[in-house]
């Protein structure tokens, strides 16, 4: 018997069982097919919810962002309106602290001044006789530290030369009559505003950067026509105390550096000082002693010291001290020294050199107390800490 014929006999009987295992993989199929409808069902059902919970959230979120808005809206007005009123109590503090009496009238008396001009040129050149003991002069700048730049490129700071106030004085520009007043040197440095300083109100606009805070007053210089007074004026009370017209004649610019400064008002531990010159020797500078009580002058000098690239000065024991520069920004050096005693000779006096980085200083404010200077350099405000020793070991 061939193998198909054996075959075809055993057909009928593997059919029922062909058709049963056909059967149940139908089922299991099915089950599958059922199973994973299920998931697709539960899922969507799943991603229905999760989209409702995103759509509630997403309108939640929207609802806190236009009520935090309208919240800020609100901040925002209420800061405005507190900015404007802190505005206007400033400026009512303002009028309040520069409410003076009526200054003095100031005229020129023509033979007065012609008398104090005499009596200065019969005392022009004497003998000093010194006040204090103070024989000191500079050696060198020991240490140089850049505070902060505030306001324009010319202008002054300092503290007052003879009081232990830790006030700081501010002068910004070369022609303005607000002077700021910072409590200490926290505030000065750590605030670039000028909303945490006092304003002070000057009767008299200044001019120049040569104006001086000394024992609880501000000496600054007015220009009037051709002619200049020294005002002192009480920073307690806020009132003029006294002005001189400064008994020189045909002023010229002190500094060959810095045209708008006439007179330099400089303390030591002598006291005050004015440093000016005028065409009579329009070349070099000329020296005065000032009694800070009457502004009166009590001795003149011609000095040696030319007013060519000159940029600032100022006295130390009696020593004049003139720093010098050049139009284009270089390295500061003091070249001139004059001492009224005589002690130190100029051919003796130590050359002291300022590490300036910027441009030529509009103001260099000598401080007898801590024995440093507040110098004013392209609107950067500096400290240059001094080296001190004897006149005599020089």
């Amino acid at each position: 018997m061939g193998p198909w014929r054996c075959l075809l006999l055993l057909l009928p009987l593997l059919a029922p069982a062909l058709r049963a295992q056909q059967q149940q993989f139908m089922e299991y199929v099915e089950r599958r097919i059922t199973l994973l409808e299920e998931r697709i069902s539960q899922w969507h059902d799943q991603s229905s919810r999760y989209s409702t919970e995103l759509r509630d959230f997403k309108n939640q979120v929207l609802g806190m962002l236009e009520a935090a808005e309208k919240e800020r809206e609100a901040l925002r007005a209420e800061a405005e309106g507190a900015a404007v009123r802190v505005d206007r109590l400033e400026r009512e503090v303002d009028y309040l602290e520069t409410q003076n009496p009526a200054p003095p009238c100031v005229e020129v008396d023509e033979t007065l001044m012609d008398k104090q001009v005499a009596t200065a040129k019969q005392r022009k050149n004497e003998k000093y006789t010194k006040l204090t003991d103070c024989s000191d002069t500079i050696a060198s700048v020991r240490a140089m530290k850049i505070l902060k730049r505030f306001g324009s490129a010319s202008g002054l700071w300092t503290k007052d030369a003879a009081g232990n106030s830790e006030k700081i004085y501010v002068f910004d520009g070369t022609a303005n009559d607000t002077v700021y007043v910072f409590p200490r040197m926290r505030e000065f440095t750590l605030f670039s505003a000028t909303r945490k300083a006092a304003r002070i109100k000057l009767p008299y606009p200044w001019v120049g950067t040569g104006h001086l805070v000394y024992d609880g007053h501000l000496y600054y210089i007015r220009q009037q026509g051709l002619s200049f007074q020294v005002i002192k004026f009480n920073l307690a009370n806020k009132t003029v105390v006294d002005s001189s017209v400064f008994p020189a004649e045909e002023q010229i610019p002190v500094f060959g550096l810095s045209p708008s400064t006439y007179i330099e008002v400089s303390a030591d531990e002598e006291g005050l000082w004015a440093i000016y010159a005028t065409k009579e020797d329009e070349k070099n500078m000329c020296l005065a002693k000032l009694d800070p009580a009457s502004l009166d002058i009590e001795q003149m000098w011609d000095t040696p010291c030319p007013r060519e690239n000159a940029e600032g000065a100022f006295v130390v024991c009696g020593a004049l001290h003139v720093v010098y520069n050049t139009r284009l920004p270089s390295r500061a050096r003091v070249q001139c020294v004059f001492d009224v005693s005589g002690t130190l000779a100029p051919e003796d006096a130590s050359l002291v050199y300022f590490p300036k980085r910027y441009g030529s200083h509009a103001s260099l404010k000598y401080n007898p107390r801590e024995r440093q200077i507040y110098a004013w350099d392209d609107g950067y405000q500096i400290i240059y800490r001094m080296e001190m020793k004897k006149k005599l070991e020089v």
